[in-house]
């Protein structure tokens, strides 16, 4: 397909600087796109440039029909920006069972994560996110999470909700879930190699089974009992192999959920939102306008600009008008992060600029 091919030769052709095509020195992140998702994705792609420090390598699966709108908007962005990153579009493709039946589960094309470590199958680690997810801190940060990960562990996750007692899966599960309270597959930072090359258990046979081949088997099995789709299917392939999940705090998986009802992210009220995930549409209508200040915040900053003056400042202000609401009222949970990202770029750029060049 032509529009996969010219992602990919672009892709291949050298944008960035030297030494990019060195893996270690380089993170790779995936994102699914269907339907009305383009410009929020691009968001979330802005987010993670304009904090990150090492370069990236987007990897984005989207329906034909946004290809080139994505080569499109990506091509427009500044040099200076476009030297940190390269990119590949492919488009949306199910190795095993009914390819209509998958890209139906849940939302749109949702279901294009469960496929990831079969298709690419040249890429060692990856750190999957949501469209509706923005980064307020250095992607660089969750990266390093794989480093803590024990000699099994080959996924990392946060937990869907951090109170049982008003959590989804703890009251309404008809299925196996991980843990007490399931985990939100939103972000989702993967081990590719080690899934690539473990069985797993599960309930249908005694031994173990492939990630590629136990994906449909599961999903026949569970089909008319979940509700979330792609995400009760990675619930249930943990809840029997809980050994290979690692899960970090909610302030990297940061949702209404933990401020709607009153604030219950202990890490955010501490160390600040590292990554938000504006689930609920909550970026584009006026439910929760804390989320959506941030979204406007980062969609309308310039490129290039000042980061205090176009980006953090203006949106200290939008925050003014969220204090009526319950995650409104704590602002510091959610600029926390983004101002220290913020002197930590600022400071780096000063260092950078006081070298003496060689002669």
């Amino acid at each position: 397909m032509l529009w996969l091919s010219r992602g990919r030769q672009r892709a291949e052709a050298g944008r960035g600087a030297r030494g990019f095509d060195v893996p270690d020195e380089r993170m790779h992140l995936a994102v699914v796109a269907c339907g009305d998702r383009l410009d929020e994705t691009l968001n979330m792609l802005k987010s993670a440039l304009l904090f990150s420090f090492r370069k990236i390598k987007f990897h984005i699966f989207a329906e034909q029909t946004l290809a080139s709108l994505f080569e499109k908007g990506l091509s427009q962005w500044p040099r200076p920006i476009s030297s940190k990153f390269q990119y590949n579009i492919y488009p949306i493709t199910f190795s095993v069972g009914n390819a209509e039946e998958w890209k139906k589960l849940f939302k749109p094309c949702a279901a294009q994560r469960l496929f990831l470590p079969v298709i690419l199958k040249d890429v060692d680690s990856l750190l999957y996110v949501d469209t509706d997810v923005l980064f307020l801190s250095p992607v660089d940060h969750i990266w390093n999470f794989l480093k803590d990960f024990n000699s099994s562990q080959l996924a990392a996750m946060a937990p869907e909700h951090e109170i049982p007692k008003i959590g989804w899966y703890s009251r309404f599960a008809r299925h196996p879930f991980y843990g007490v309270t399931g985990v939100n597959s939103g972000v989702m930072l993967m081990n590719l190699t080690r899934i690539r090359s473990t069985l797993f258990k599960n309930s249908m046979i005694s031994g173990g089974l492939s990630w590629e081949d136990l994906l449909h088997p599961l999903y026949q099995k569970y089909k008319n009992h979940i509700t979330w789709g792609d995400q009760d299917l990675l619930n249930i392939i943990f809840h029997y192999n809980p050994e290979c999940l690692y899960i970090f705090p909610c302030q990297w998986n940061y949702r209404p959920d933990h401020c709607m009802y009153g604030s219950n992210c202990k890490s955010a009220e501490e160390e600040g939102v590292s990554i938000l995930h504006g689930n609920r549409g909550v970026y584009h209508d006026d439910k929760q306008p804390a989320f959506k200040a941030v979204y406007d915040a980062i969609h309308d900053y310039p490129f290039e600009e000042n980061l205090f003056q176009s980006l953090f400042y203006p949106l200290q202000t939008k925050f003014l008008d969220t204090v009526n609401t319950l995650c409104g009222r704590i602002p510091q949970v959610f600029l926390k992060q983004v101002e220290k990202t913020m002197r930590t770029v600022y400071e780096r750029r000063v260092v950078r600029h006081m070298r003496p060049r060689h002669q």
